[in-house]
């Protein structure tokens, strides 16, 4: 389930795990209250009246027959993952709470073998399509599930549809995930003739920030939450992106190719790759890595092995963050180890030349679509007290989910697990231990060790893939059965907190190398609750994670 760099961002990642028996009486919204009525065929769904929606089909699909609609534009993989389903009911609608709302979404809803529970679905980047293969998962699972476009279509890297469309923006922001897990929710209930005991989302990325959005600004809307690699400092986010891409301009020297990033990792490497005991070519304790690019200066002539003058000051923007006129930081640098893979510094920093980057064109996108309102607008003009003046005044409060008292999700029993690849070059990670650190300080300490985990994942690049083990449940379902259960998948570990108050502790990483029949287990690695880290015991197999222990990390 490996996925490109940009398709990781512009797709949501869903968390899937093994089904269990429900338990408990943790509420899932006002839905749940609701009493047992009659059940309603999926035909007569479409006749089915809720607020700001107008049902355009419900319609049951046989087993093995749904046909993704013609714009979408699956893998084989998938095709062929869509002959396994069972028969299910879809249904589809679309959503106006304003004037200028479109949101579309789609209910599936398992015909036989529901499991009592509801999984909403997120998006990456800047969304705009369904992710009609998450939702294929969670009713292979026996999931009912929703999702949406968050109201428009697009590629998730095109932002164009926001110019001029301020409800739209709110819309994809956080009202679209609200609206369609309130509307899903009422569909099951109608169609099963009883309210889903469990309700769940699980997305990674912007998902990461939908899911934060939920906690903070809907907490009754989900019971348990699995926030991965979030993008929820979003206005800072690409304002700090517009900064790096400024760095890596600044003159025609400044510049750094691809073809450097072999040296850039083997020189990282060589200065922090032993700090967790063990030269693995995983950077497991970033915080502990003071690599300095200098050290890289080239002594002669510019060479594939070495930096440039222009280039060292712009890998030290790249690792220091950006900050304001005042020295205050805006957002987080990205940690050494993160620079080399085909989810690396590459396509997401770099690009073929920087104005290909993923980083430039959200970043541009962004400022140009939401925050200036000019497609012409300039990246070179922008100056960070200014930009960020800009970006916060005019979508903070659709965009950011930056709010750390998380005290009414707690207080209803809701449970957070929040992850983050150390590897990320998309996203630092270091800003999502900002977030876990301000919610411990504002909501509790008690309330967060009852409540809220937080799993940093080395080698682990932007929601998966990197040179460290990438496979937690974090985005599901794996053929390995035996991997879907609470010590190896946080979605399950998510489910039995939420269950049977059974609070996650350590959980196994496992890489996994090949495909099909050739597809072999080639590294597995504990992943501990924040702040501890992994450390290698001094003997054994490095490969196996009962040769490491979790331990204090850096203070």
């Amino acid at each position: 389930m490996k996925r490109s760099a940009l398709f990781v961002f512009v797709l949501s990642v869903s968390a899937v795990a093994a089904q269990g028996q429900l338990s408990g009486s943790v509420a899932s919204g006002t839905d749940s209250q609701q009493p047992t009525r009659a059940k309603t065929a999926c035909a007569d769904l479409a006749k089915l009246s809720l607020p700001n929606t107008k049902i355009s089909a419900a319609e049951e699909i046989q087993a093995g027959a749904y046909t993704p609609p013609a714009t979408a534009h699956p893998s084989p993989a998938h095709l062929a993952f869509y002959k396994q389903l069972p028969a299910f009911c879809r249904v589809t609608a679309d959503l106006s709470p304003s004037t200028d709302s479109d949101i579309k979404i789609e209910v599936w809803l398992p015909i036989t073998g529901w499991n009592g529970k509801f999984r909403g679905q997120g998006n990456g980047g800047f969304a705009g399509e369904i992710d009609r293969h998450a939702l294929a998962i969670a009713v292979f699972q026996g999931y009912a599930s929703g999702g949406t476009d968050t109201g428009h279509e697009a590629s998730g890297i095109d932002a164009r549809w926001a110019l001029g469309h301020p409800e739209k923006i709110a819309d994809f922001g956080y009202r679209a995930i609200h609206e369609m897990t309130v509307r899903s929710k009422a569909i099951a209930a109608a169609f099963y003739g009883s309210a889903a005991k469990r309700s769940y989302f699980a997305s990674c990325s912007d998902g990461g920030r939908e899911a934060l959005m939920e906690a903070q600004r809907f907490p009754a809307d989900y019971d348990g939450i699995l926030a991965g690699a979030p993008a929820n400092n979003w206005t800072h986010l690409l304002t700090n992106a517009i900064v790096n891409v400024q760095a890596l301009t600044a003159t025609p020297a400044s510049y750094i190719p691809q073809s450097k990033l072999p040296a850039i990792s083997a020189a990282v490497l060589a200065s922090c790759d032993k700090n967790d005991g063990v030269s693995d070519g995983v950077v497991s304790d970033p915080q502990s890595c003071h690599f300095n690019p200098a050290a890289m200066l080239c002594k002669g002539a510019d060479a594939a092995t070495c930096l440039t003058a222009p280039q060292v000051t712009a890998m030290k923007t790249l690792y220091a963050g950006s900050h304001d006129s005042t020295g205050k930081l805006v957002f987080p640098g990205y940690v050494p180890g993160s620079e080399e893979g085909p989810n690396g510094w590459g396509p997401w920093i770099f690009g073929e030349t920087v104005t290909q980057s993923a980083m430039y064109l959200f970043g541009t996108g962004f400022f140009s679509n939401m925050v200036y309102g000019d497609p012409k607008w300039d990246y070179k003009s922008l100056t960070i007290d200014a930009g960020l003046k800009a970006a916060m005044d005019k979508t903070s409060q659709s965009l950011d989910s930056t709010n750390p008292d998380l005290r009414p999700f707690i207080k209803r029993g809701g449970k957070l697990i929040l992850y983050h690849g150390w590897n990320d070059p998309a996203i630092s990670a270091l800003n999502t231990i900002n977030y876990y650190e301000a919610a411990l300080k504002t909501t509790g300490a008690s309330e967060i060790q009852s409540s809220v985990r937080l799993y940093m994942a080395p080698g682990v690049q932007h929601c998966g893939e990197g040179p460290g083990p990438d496979s937690f449940g974090q985005y599901g379902w794996t053929p390995e059965k035996p991997l879907n259960d609470p010590q190896h998948s946080m979605y399950s570990a998510l489910e039995q907190w939420v269950e049977s108050n059974t609070a996650p502790e350590t959980i196994t990483a496992t890489r996994f190398e090949g495909e099909g029949t050739a597809r072999r287990t080639t590294m597995t690695r504990p992943l501990c609750p924040y702040p501890q880290i992994a450390r290698y015991n001094g003997s054994g197999d490095p490969n196996d994670a009962a040769n490491f222990t979790c331990a204090a990390g850096p203070k």
